[in-house]
């Protein structure tokens, strides 16, 4: 009972730290596009703010709790 509690708390906790840390990078700037018109995406972003590199404790932390989810429960 309580490794799922505790697990179902991680992934709660792992899913908030990862927004958190995603939203919280780069404020929301508006600028002109080439084309007209304004948007909020920032400038010059890649693929790299998709990156695991960044993200790995939250992610880390969700996956203990989907452990604890799956074979807490089992004895």
């Amino acid at each position: 009972m309580w490794a799922i509690l505790i697990g179902a708390a991680l992934i709660i906790g792992g899913l908030v730290f990862l927004f958190t840390s995603a939203l919280g990078r780069r404020p929301s700037d508006p600028h002109q596009m080439p084309q007209g018109g304004t948007t909020l995406e920032p400038r010059r972003q890649g693929l790299r703010f998709l990156g695991i590199s960044q993200d790995w404790p939250a992610l880390a932390v969700i996956a203990i709790g989907a452990l604890l989810l799956a074979f807490g429960g089992s004895s």
